[in-house]
């Protein structure tokens, strides 16, 4: 099961649902809190505020399909599936992401800080206007992703990649360019400044 951020254990689950018991139930509005939902497809579903507090999904497809004003908070995900998923203006607070597969996702507004994706292959992936503050994204693959006007304060950057990315408006302040691999990122000069200086060169 996946850690969180100084150790604490993931949330314990109290009741749960497979797909034979979830069938076709509507997710807009309603509120799960401590539920397993395991091996459920939530493809192409389009949902609206729905809440879910200290659930784990287990073997969730989650292709195609778009969550807006939604929470996910305190959540753990183990081997789900993304595939041109959509979350719009979503809380994510304190959720983690184990051994979990992304193509294509778009990530707009919303807060996603605390959130655990050390090592996810996020190539290509779309994040904009998204506050990650203190977000774990240790070895974290950004290649070629759309990462703009993204709040990564006190993010864990440590070797994480951002080959062929733009990052033009992010706060990278946590971002340790020795340890990263920024080749070909697309930056602006306010980056840039904060970027030099981290190496320890003098901006004037």
């Amino acid at each position: 099961m996946a850690d969180r951020r100084l150790g604490a254990p993931p949330p314990v689950t109290t009741s749960a649902f497979d797909a034979d018991a979830w069938g076709d139930a509507s997710l807009s509005g309603i509120r799960h809190e401590a539920v397993l939902f395991s091996g459920v497809d939530l493809s192409d579903v389009v949902e609206h505020g729905a809440t879910f507090a200290d659930c784990t999904f287990r073997d969730v497809r989650f292709n195609a399909a778009s969550h807006t004003d939604a929470a996910f908070t305190n959540c753990t995900f183990v081997t789900c599936r993304f595939f041109e998923t959509r979350f719009v203006r979503c809380k994510l607070v304190g959720s983690r992401f184990d051994h979990c597969t992304f193509a294509l996702l778009v990530v707009d507004g919303g807060d996603w800080s605390l959130v655990g994706l050390p090592g996810a292959d996020l190539r290509k992936a779309t994040f904009t206007n998204v506050r990650m503050r203190e977000a774990d994204l240790a070895g974290t693959r950004f290649d070629k992703a759309t990462v703009r006007d993204v709040d990564l304060s006190g993010a864990m950057l440590h070797g994480a990649s951002f080959h062929d990315a733009d990052l033009r408006g992010s706060d990278l302040s946590s971002l340790d360019p020795l340890t990263a691999d920024l080749r070909g990122a697309r930056i602006d000069i306010e980056q840039a400044a904060v970027i030099a200086e981290a190496i320890g060169l003098t901006v004037e």
